[in-house]
């Protein structure tokens, strides 16, 4: 019997992995990862440097412990070249390797902007552990870190690296931070904190070139400003991985398009987590690909299950100034209503017949969560 085959080594992958054998102890299974296979969270990365943590101590378990907790076959450092659906095999180079059913838990990729400069190619990313351990070697005895982004990760990245003793510089086009997830209150207190703490801040404009200047680096912006600084780091937001189940002709939107049972548009082939659009939603974040992997477990393991999405708050790792978002629907018609002092921003997302769709809470105001929450409606029901 031809096992199931997970291509991704993730929360995604393992999790979906970990849920089967709840369900299924014996189907044949076997994960394939382009790294390591370390058992770790990968939004861990974005809150490890203040806390002192290195890329060893971050995973719970090597590739080998998850194979015995999996009862199954994790193969390392293997990149699937090609995907033959009709055939029910992926290719590894020339290996074939036969599949009864495909999960594609791929992930995303960290967009990266086009940035010119002799010292562009120094932008370093934080994707998986090690890039992480890359950009740990490359701080070591450094001081300032031009940070490119302040969305959700940005923001993260900006509170911990500053805790952990660094100057941060964060350069952003929008005009406060986390643009997308919070009204300009929210926004606004989210950066006078992270400023109290220490982070400069570089909104309304970009970074135009990044040259060598001597062991520094020189940022240079949009506005005409420029600064000096030691490592350069960009967190400009996820692309989903989408190009080998593109090449197979599985039919691909912003992410691979899939139904609420996690099938694509090929025949026993499914897609969950960051490289997955589900019902036209791309929800990179910790709590869809739970409920996506339960799902998807009991597909596999013979119950056709649909996913559903609660309202599902997102925690922003920002202890400067603590914030919840539970972004209003996309292309939901509203308004936002503001509440706010000098602790903390409240902003309730009410719909055009006065329904609350969506909240982002700022500092004290963080300790509504669990009264807003049950008066949201599901994300997908």
């Amino acid at each position: 019997m031809n096992p199931i085959v997970i291509i991704g080594s993730g929360l995604a992958g393992y999790n979906v992995a970990r849920e089967l054998r709840k369900l299924d102890k014996e189907t044949p299974l076997m994960l394939i990862s382009a790294d390591s296979g370390h058992f770790y969270s990968k939004p861990m990365l974005s809150s490890a440097h203040g806390s002192g943590k290195t890329a060893q101590s971050i995973p719970l378990n090597s590739a080998e412990q998850m194979a015995a907790q999996l009862n199954g076959i994790v193969r390392t450092n293997t990149r699937i070249t090609a995907i033959e659906t009709a055939n029910h095999t992926v290719k590894v180079g020339d290996e074939t390797i036969a599949y009864s059913r495909l999960v594609l838990a791929l992930g995303a990729d960290q967009i990266r902007l086009p940035i010119k400069g002799s010292a562009a190619d120094r932008i370093l990313t934080i994707n998986d552990l090690d890039e992480y351990a890359i950009f740990r070697a490359a701080l070591k005895e450094k001081r300032t870190v031009a940070l490119i982004g302040a969305g959700l990760i940005g923001s993260e990245f900006a509170n911990d690296l500053t805790t952990g003793g660094h100057k941060v510089e964060v350069i952003d086009i929008a005009a406060h931070p986390l643009s997308r997830l919070l009204p300009p209150e929210g926004g606004a207190l989210l950066q006078k904190k992270l400023a109290e703490l220490g982070v400069v801040w570089h909104l309304g404009t970009s970074v135009s070139a990044l040259d060598a200047d001597g062991e520094k680096l020189r940022v240079t912006l949009a506005n005409g400003h420029s600064f000096s600084a030691d490592v350069a780091l960009s967190a400009v937001g996820l692309k989903p991985r989408t190009a080998l189940a593109a090449a197979a002709g599985i039919k691909v939107n912003r992410g691979i398009t899939v139904n609420r049972h996690h099938e694509t548009s090929a025949p026993d082939v499914y897609a969950l987590g960051d490289c997955s659009e589900v019902e036209g939603l791309v929800l990179p974040y910790v709590m869809p690909i739970m409920h996506s992997a339960r799902a998807l477990a009991a597909t596999l393991a013979g119950k056709q299950t649909a996913v559903s999405y609660p309202a599902m708050p997102v925690l922003v790792k920002t202890p400067a100034c603590p914030t919840i978002v539970s972004p209003p629907p996309i292309g939901v018609e509203g308004k936002w209503t503001v509440t706010a002092d000098a602790e903390g921003v409240k902003s309730l997302f009410h719909d055009s017949s006065g329904k609350l769709v969506g909240f982002a809470l700022n500092g004290k105001a963080t300790s509504e969560r669990a009264a807003l929450t049950p008066q949201l409606p599901p994300v997908l029901a």
